[in-house]
């Protein structure tokens, strides 16, 4: 993105004590920003995914988290207590795959129990600033994760996305995308293929949209399109985003993104999943730990169309993840470097974590 980007997904508005999101639901064909006051409606937009990503995701709890505590009519410290844990609860269980959920809220634990000798004044303080550090250090993240991505990409070539890990789904460049705009900024002159991402069309009406608006040149295809568009050789690298990497290197991400690393290796193109330190979680050991959120039906039959689209009665099917094994993966691209997608390359990224 440039300097004068075009919308912020995630900010804050400190003189109102609002959340301010731009809704993602409306998009593309309405660009609106939502102003939340109260942790249940911060809730309500991360699991109607108003706000989606995970880094995103954890930005919006993080503050959410704040509002539970800032919003509470306890009359002491420990009743603030009570109700910012039950808002971290009710936030944490919105959406269970993506881990920079639950990490960010474990931040925002530590910061309370840490600061709880306060007054109720200093204590929130304290809050919203962990809370507004989630979410600059997202944005440097993601700059970095682009910096180390694009070192492996050269101009000109043809890039596939999956789903939306955009600047959409962080605080600013994307996980996936970040490369992009950085190369972009440096006349690389990439050509972004963006899957549509069934059934909620993420690649379509999110990444198409924001990549467009910064003059990427993007076309959108189906889903079932990606063996026709390899097979030309008009794909030179996959990039990817993730909800969660476990111990081994497998990684979760949007659901369809398992088929493409199949076709993927099928066809000798590099498939790089791009993953903040935030979504790895080594205390999960393989992808068969992962949890799996299974969305309504709904989703697949109505969402997005005039008229239903499949028979009434007939059942769907809808997982919002499918897990991408290790072996699949070219590399991890985040922050700290590329590594391997094993146990061996993941213990490269941690050196402060000795004996794991």
């Amino acid at each position: 993105m440039t300097h004068a980007d075009p919308f912020l997904t995630v900010s804050f508005d400190a003189q109102a004590g609002e959340l301010v999101l731009l809704d993602q639901t409306l998009l593309p064909g309405e660009v609106r920003y939502v102003r939340l006051a109260r942790a249940e409606e911060v809730r309500e937009a991360i699991f109607n995914l108003r706000v989606r990503g995970a880094p995103a995701i954890g930005v919006a709890a993080a503050y959410g988290a704040y509002l539970g505590a800032a919003r509470s009519r306890a009359a002491d410290v420990s009743g603030m207590m009570r109700d910012f844990l039950a808002s971290c609860d009710l936030l944490k269980a919105a959406r269970p795959t993506a881990v920079n959920l639950a990490w960010a809220l474990e931040r925002m634990t530590r910061v309370f129990r840490a600061n709880a000798h306060l007054a109720p004044t200093g204590l929130l303080e304290a809050l919203k600033s962990e809370a507004d550090l989630i979410r600059t250090e997202d944005e440097e993240v993601c700059r970095r994760i682009g910096e180390n991505g694009l070192a492996l990409l050269q101009p000109g070539w043809g890039l596939l996305t999956h789903c939306n890990a955009g600047a959409l789904a962080t605080s600013r460049y994307g996980t996936a995308t970040a490369p992009i705009y950085l190369g972009a900024q440096k006349g690389y002159s990439f050509r972004v293929f963006a899957d549509e991402t069934r059934p909620l069309l993420q690649g379509a009406r999110l990444t198409a949209w924001e990549l467009h608006a910064a003059g990427v040149d993007v076309t959108v295809i189906c889903d079932n399109m990606v063996s026709a568009v390899m097979s030309r050789g008009w794909i030179q690298a996959v990039l990817v985003g993730c909800d969660r990497v476990a111990a081994n290197g497998d990684a979760a991400n949007k659901i369809g993104t398992s088929g493409v690393a199949i076709l993927a290796k099928h066809y000798g193109v590099p498939l790089y999943v791009h993953a903040p330190l935030s979504s790895i979680d080594l205390a999960c050991p393989t992808g068969r730990e992962i949890p799996i959120e299974e969305r309504a039906q709904e989703e697949i039959a109505e969402m997005w169309y005039a008229r239903r689209m499949t028979p009434r009665g007939v059942k769907a099917y809808n997982p919002a993840f499918d897990v991408t094994p290790a072996r699949l993966v070219t590399g991890l691209i985040t922050e700290r470097g590329v590594a391997s997608a094993s146990a061996e390359g993941l213990k490269a990224l941690f050196p402060e974590r000795d004996g794991w």
